[in-house]
């Protein structure tokens, strides 16, 4: 069985799994990076299949305006640790739209249109209230 690519970063190859999902990552980086979405633990190998999601290798520029826009780790590590926030992403529906927005060639119209979704709007309200915006 041929090494796998680290799942994260998608270059390196990988040296571990991550203990809950079983994803491969190459470093402390990438596994504190795949951490900052909750995981969870594959029901069988089987199902696994049938549910993922097939790999994008989409390189997509990380570019903001300001710099106030981005968050620090210690608001990472408060949405990370929130239960409220980990419970909430169970919800399939709420990981399509969230996946919707992320591989969306145009990510801000597809947020305009999650927010008009009741328990998206109540995600994204609660991470605010988590990192004190």
């Amino acid at each position: 069985m041929a090494p796998k690519k680290c799942e994260v970063c998608d270059k390196s190859q990988s040296k571990y799994k991550c203990p809950t999902c079983l994803i491969p990552y190459c470093s402390l980086a990438c596994f504190k990076k795949h951490k900052v979405i909750p995981c969870t633990k594959p029901e069988s190998v089987n199902e696994e299949k049938v549910h993922s999601v097939p790999a994008r290798n989409i390189d997509k520029p990380c570019c903001v305006d300001e710099q106030s826009e981005v968050l620090q780790e210690s608001q990472l590590q408060s949405i990370a640790s929130s239960y409220d926030i980990r419970d909430s992403i169970k919800d399939e529906k709420l990981q399509k739209l969230i996946r919707d927005i992320d591989c969306s060639a145009n990510p801000e119209s597809e947020l305009d249109r999650a927010m008009n979704d009741e328990s998206f709007r109540l995600f994204t309200e609660k991470i605010l209230s988590t990192i004190g915006t």
